[in-house]
């Protein structure tokens, strides 16, 4: 037994000589350290519910019916420095007979200062006829998550001698 013991000592000294140690251990060490910030959206929403412009009485004379819409809200939530662009436009109002929207002066989108919140400029413009699509508020300036708010109004020329009814049309906002 005695003879066992003793190997096993010799063995264990020799893995120590075999293997040493370093005599200068480092004392600290650096781990790189990332994290990620993911993309948002850029969004937009409008009124869903119908919006009467107005009404009018039958004439041999163009009249005008005007109304605003309702809120109108870009959500940047990107969180970056690229700008965006809103358009609006709509297709001609169908009814007893078809109204234009896309001559200049039969239609028109007037688009106010948008309150906004967030980093950015935005930028309001008119558009004189509801097609074809047109800009109607340019965000430039952007960093970071930002929101547009307005309350456009719409008018539509009723043509002298329109037959009578009821006129409908779609207007479609976009952001990009």
């Amino acid at each position: 037994m005695r003879t066992i013991l003793v190997r096993s000592f010799i063995t264990a000294v020799a893995a120590v000589a075999v293997f040493p140690v370093p005599a200068s251990a480092a004392g600290s060490g650096t781990t790189p350290l990332t994290a990620q910030v993911d993309s948002g959206t850029l969004d937009i929403t409008v009124p869903t519910t119908s919006v009467s412009l107005g009404t009018v009485t039958a004439s041999t004379s163009p009249q005008t019916v005007t109304s605003q819409i309702g809120d109108v809200v870009v959500t940047d939530g990107r969180g970056g420095t690229v700008g965006w662009t809103a358009t609006a436009n709509a297709v001609d109002f169908t009814g007893p007979q078809n109204i234009s929207v896309s001559a200049a002066g039969s239609s028109s989108y007037t688009s106010p200062t948008a309150v906004v919140t967030g980093t950015a400029t935005v930028a309001n413009a008119d558009l004189t006829a509801l097609y074809p699509p047109g800009p109607v508020q340019t965000a430039t300036g952007v960093s970071g998550i930002n929101t547009a708010t307005w309350n456009p109004t719409i008018s539509l020329t009723i043509p002298g001698n329109a037959l009578t009814g009821t006129y409908s049309s779609t207007l479609t906002h976009s952001v990009a």
